[in-house]
């Protein structure tokens, strides 16, 4: 019975009743044992692998791999389209709530560009397809933002590009410094000084936690000391905008552009305080242009990556280029990189001992990280992978001096610059500048690593200026974050994979000291696949009377 002056009845009842309930549940379990000894227990059969005597066996086992490796791919590209899905329920539901008059135009460019994408993606280069969409951005746009990397923020820079903005009319191109907290505050407050006298520039630095659909998502890798997850820079940037958009008198369309990897997505969602477009470690995410409504006035298109010239330096090309849109080279990437920077503070920095060589360095960080290959032998490539992939990402600090004199653009000019700070409330913009740097906290320079900027990063504008690729290239192109292709089933590209896999291997440390070290790279290559690759008179001489156990 319940009891009138508790809200809710008590859960106390009687010995005996308890022991009844407690007898009733041994019994059950008694009689689930009973019927699982009836049934007997199926012990799984282990995988013995393949026996060393067993012919062929190295060939067996790249197989293996390349079976496991495949259907690696297919459920990474199961994932990707599934994040796509889940960005088309998303754009439906966000799209309804702002005004169709000031974003229908934009909107309609970009389901007309979706749909030839989907049609042409099988046939067309997906180097010419960026191009593209990168074109509609620049056109449907009024302001313009070109997002830089505070680490390396000339190195971010297009002149090509540039030049494009100047020329389609009437546009305004303003710099945004990002990834700000990974830099010292005396080198980002120089790069602000510099680079003000030439265009707006706006210190940012984006945000790591973000809602969507009511819930915070937290990312799970350890965070370095200095990150924060607080958003810097968002208001500054907001003003900005919204007092050219009263200077202009109707609603603007600002596109955000830059190199892979500077946060041009994270930069939208942390305006939008919500996860609208898809961010990730990756390189090269976005592929097609997207309409984010910010209010009623103001609308931000994500755009996808710049296309890097050949033409570049090799340094250029490993930090600029898109993983998913190119050859991934990871050695030759990361020995160009690791070439710019001071050797004192990478050695700290990664706590190996001091090296000679590229090789050498990456052999002494496959010992310290534990990548080894089967036998022992130091994992060369996983270890220049694991350093081009940090250099790349949000997580490593280092930092490059801007040049000790200012020189203007040779693609601007003093009525350029003019035109392009008209309009800009560049007092209030300063003032924000010195209260985001006040609040960012940055690493020491003791735990950064000064690198050596390459300069100003070409690009490609046109689509006739990018080069055909051959058949070769195709095959052996890595596909991180493009739409997955049909794996071809014929014993040649099989046998091209197994060379590719096999030179993982690292050659032995006398070989390294006797070669000089272009000259290892090659020796390398040459014997392993040598040694690796079963020739076909092997094959057709095949002796099957021959007992091998």
């Amino acid at each position: 019975m319940k009891r009138p002056k508790l809200k809710k009845a008590s859960k106390r009842m009687t010995c005996h009743k308890r022991y009844k309930i407690q007898k009733k549940v041994r019994e059950h379990h008694r009689k689930l044992r009973k019927e699982a000894k009836k049934r007997g227990h199926k012990k799984r059969r282990k995988d013995l692998g393949v026996p060393n005597s067993a012919p062929f066996k190295e060939a067996l086992l790249r197989e293996a791999e390349l079976r496991k490796q495949r259907l690696e791919e297919l459920k990474q590209q199961q994932k990707l389209d599934r994040q796509k899905e889940q960005e088309k329920k998303r754009k439906l539901t966000t799209n309804p709530v702002v005004e169709p008059s000031n974003v229908e135009p934009v909107k309609e460019e970009f389901e007309q560009c979706k749909a030839k994408n989907k049609a042409k993606l099988g046939k067309q280069n997906p180097k010419k397809l960026y191009c593209q969409e990168l074109k509609k951005v620049i056109e449907a746009s009024d302001v313009v933002l070109e997002v830089l990397d505070a680490r390396d923020p000339l190195g971010c820079r297009c002149p090509q590009v540039e030049e494009a903005i100047i020329l389609s009319g009437q546009k305004k191109l303003v710099l945004v410094l990002n990834k700000s907290d990974l830099v010292p505050k005396d080198n980002l407050e120089n790069w602000l000084n510099y680079l003000k006298k030439e265009l707006p520039t706006v210190v940012f630095k984006a945000s790591t936690s973000l809602k969507h659909k009511g819930k915070t998502i937290k990312k799970i890798r350890r965070k370095a000391p200095f990150k924060s997850e607080v958003c810097v820079g968002k208001d500054g940037l907001r003003k900005l905008l919204g007092g050219f958009q009263e200077t202009y008198g109707k609603a603007i369309h600002v596109g955000v552009i830059g190199f892979p990897n500077v946060g041009k997505s994270s930069i939208i969602n942390s305006l939008k305080q919500e996860r609208i477009c898809n961010v990730g470690v990756s390189m090269g995410l976005t592929r097609s242009m997207q309409v984010v409504p910010l209010d009623k006035q103001i609308t931000i298109i994500d755009s996808p990556s710049f296309i890097v010239s050949p033409l570049n330096s090799p340094t250029a090309l490993a930090l600029r280029s898109p993983a998913s849109i190119e050859v991934l080279k990871p050695v030759e990437a990361s020995s160009a990189i690791l070439s710019q920077a001071d050797t004192r503070q990478v050695v700290l920095k990664f706590t190996v001992p001091d090296f000679k060589n590229s090789l050498e360095f990456f052999t002494s960080l496959a010992q310290r990280r534990g990548l080894h290959q089967k036998g022992g032998t130091p994992n060369v490539e996983g270890a220049a992978k694991l350093l081009w992939s940090e250099w790349t990402g949000g997580s490593l600090g280092y930092y490059c001096h801007p040049p000790t004199s200012w020189t203007l653009s040779p693609h601007f000019n003093e009525n350029i610059v003019t035109d392009m700070k008209w309009g800009f409330n560049l007092e209030e913009l300063e003032k924000n500048n010195a209260h985001s740097i006040q609040a960012i906290r940055s690493p020491r320079l003791a735990s950064s690593i000064l690198f050596q900027s390459s300069g100003l990063t070409n690009g490609i504008i046109e689509e006739k200026d990018i080069p055909e690729e051959s058949p070769k290239q195709k095959k052996s192109k890595w596909q991180g974050g493009e739409d997955y292709e049909n794996i071809n089933s014929d014993q040649e590209s099989v046998d091209e994979e197994a060379d590719e896999k096999s030179s993982d291997m690292s050659p032995p440390k006398e070989a390294w000291e006797a070669l000089p070290e272009e000259a290892q790279a090659d020796e390398q290559s040459e014997q392993l696949y040598v040694l690796d690759r079963v020739p076909e008179e092997q094959d057709d001489a095949y002796n099957f009377n021959t007992d091998y156990v």
